[in-house]
């Protein structure tokens, strides 16, 4: 196991993964349970191209993946990151040749790779699922060239894991794909570990699968064009498995979107998708984005930072690099959380999670033109590189961001809110905006200030309590005006008044 320390406000650390069809290598910068992308280089080098014909790595394939290496060594010599993690999977590990190239890898370029088992890389898939979702449940299934991990996770914990030769590069080249002989070999290699993997929800890790979903996208017209944590239903997913390994290369060519370098590994995908949806019962497939890279990352951190939230830790990241007081976000939270969570909650359980990220995000857009704020903050939420949500929960704080910023009725990208929230939602992201600005206009972002007032939903009315003494400073008109929108939102009455020395804070009353 690799320890990294983040002891640090900010970690920079790098992976190079170097799988059976592609090698690639990642900077990240960690800003405690939050992970940035900052660079992302790969080759499609097709590594285990070769190993069901010969058992060795593709001569070809080595030239290409020699060459990268030795070019990211050269960039990590520059960027000099705190740790860098270098790790080889399948086509390494099952070549005859594989201890061979490690050797030559490490005299050329000084990158020591370690050669991870079966298990690994189905562990570290599933540590990678459980980064960008920490309360996924499920089977994790990780589709590279020359295998197929998969691994169950219950109560965020990861299972036993299981390597099947079921990558592309595991099939000996007829000459012509067929669909059919690639579920059959799915239904024969799972048919020992079908019953413990038998799930509803099945997580899909790997670049081909990825494409699949971009071409399910399309073909529904989805909005938002997003792939971590996408979901297909089981009909969804099935349809568009079956377009794309029923067509031809010179049909697949023609989708927009679908990645070119892909194409001869992705209707294998597509059969195996196929093939995993049968014999495991799958109802819903969510992509994830975060794989195996990220869960060597994820691997390596303290206890303590792992047990954080990412939705949390990233939009606190988020707003920090503007030079936001780090304060306000977590006061902000303090004073209207209990309030809202007087309410009826959209998200059930999560709803906690958002109204505290919404909290962080506060301030966030404070320099920017006050014309146009609202609009580029709503556009910047909704397809910000944080993990920790779904869509429709990013589609909420987005919401709830421009609201924040404005009473304005009408949101960005109508169509797209209206399929992903319901009204419910929509409202209470309004509602939830509209307390956040509430909570910085009357305060002038001061959690000092903001510590001197209460907020109070009621089944009939939203009251606004301030310290006797501070009253003519926070409950002025411009609060007023505040007050009364998020009144309007809640469908409410409004009331503002002073609170009395028993309502007081102790501290306060003293």
């Amino acid at each position: 196991m690799w320890a990294l320390e983040t002891n640090s406000p900010a970690t920079d650390a790098a992976v190079i993964d170097v799988g059976s069809n592609s090698v690639r290598l990642v900077l990240y910068r960690l800003e405690g349970r939050a992970v940035w992308t900052v660079f992302n280089e790969k080759i499609l080098a097709g590594l285990g191209r070769d190993l069901a014909i010969t058992g060795a790595l593709s001569p070809e394939g080595v030239d290409a993946a020699m060459a990268a290496l030795t070019r990211f060594a050269a960039l990590l010599r520059a960027a000099k990151p705190a740790r860098v993690f270098a790790a080889a999977t399948a086509a390494v590990r099952q070549a005859t040749d594989g201890p061979a190239f490690c050797r030559r890898v490490r005299a050329e370029t000084g990158l020591e790779l370690r050669v991870l088992t079966g298990e690994e890389e189905a562990l570290y898939a599933a540590y990678g699922v459980l980064a960008g979702a920490p309360s996924a449940q499920g089977v994790v299934g990780d589709l590279g060239g020359a295998s197929l991990e998969l691994i169950r996770l219950d109560q965020g914990r990861p299972g036993d894991g299981v390597t099947l030769p079921l990558g592309p590069f595991s099939f000996k080249d007829t000459g012509r794909f067929d669909p059919d002989r690639v579920r059959a070999q799915v239904e024969r290699k799972l048919k020992p570990h079908a019953a413990r993997m038998r799930t509803p929800t099945f997580h899909a890790v790997g670049g081909a699968w990825r494409n699949l979903a971009l071409l399910a996208m399309r073909m529904s017209a989805y909005p938002l064009e997003i792939i971590h944590q996408f979901e297909l239903t089981r009909r969804e997913a099935l349809e568009a498995a079956r377009v794309i390994s029923r067509q031809s290369r010179g049909s697949l060519e023609r989708i927009e979107g679908i990645s070119r370098r892909r194409l001869d590994t992705l209707p294998h995908a597509a059969a195996v998708l196929e093939g995993l949806i049968d014999a495991l019962g799958v109802e819903r497939v969510t992509l994830s984005a975060f794989g195996l890279r990220e869960g060597l990352l994820f691997e390596a951190m303290p206890a303590a930072t792992r047990a954080r939230d990412p939705l949390l830790e990233g939009c606190a990241a988020l707003s920090t690099r503007e030079g936001t007081n780090p304060a306000l976000g977590p006061a902000v939270e303090a004073w209207l959380g209990p309030a809202f969570g007087d309410l009826d909650p959209v998200f059930d359980a999560r709803e906690r999670v958002l109204i505290g990220a919404a909290c962080r995000l506060a301030d966030l857009g404070a320099r920017l033109h006050p014309d146009h704020r609202a609009d580029l903050i709503f556009e910047q939420v909704l397809r910000a590189p944080i993990p920790g949500m779904n869509h429709a929960e990013r589609v909420f704080l987005a919401t709830a961001c421009f609201a924040r910023h404005t009473a304005a009725a009408t949101v960005p990208e109508p169509l797209l809110v209206a399929r992903l929230l319901t009204h419910e939602r929509l409202q209470r992201a309004r509602a939830l905006g509209s307390a956040i600005r509430l909570a910085c206009d009357l305060s002038g972002r001061s959690v000092d200030l903001l510590g001197r007032s209460r907020l109070d939903i009621r089944p009939q009315t939203v009251v606004l309590e301030a310290e006797e003494s501070a009253v003519p400073i926070l409950l002025g008109e411009q609060t007023g005006k505040r007050a009364a929108t998020l009144a309007t939102l809640l469908e409410r009455t409004l009331k503002m008044r002073a609170m009395t020395t028993q309502q007081m804070p102790k501290e306060t009353a003293a």
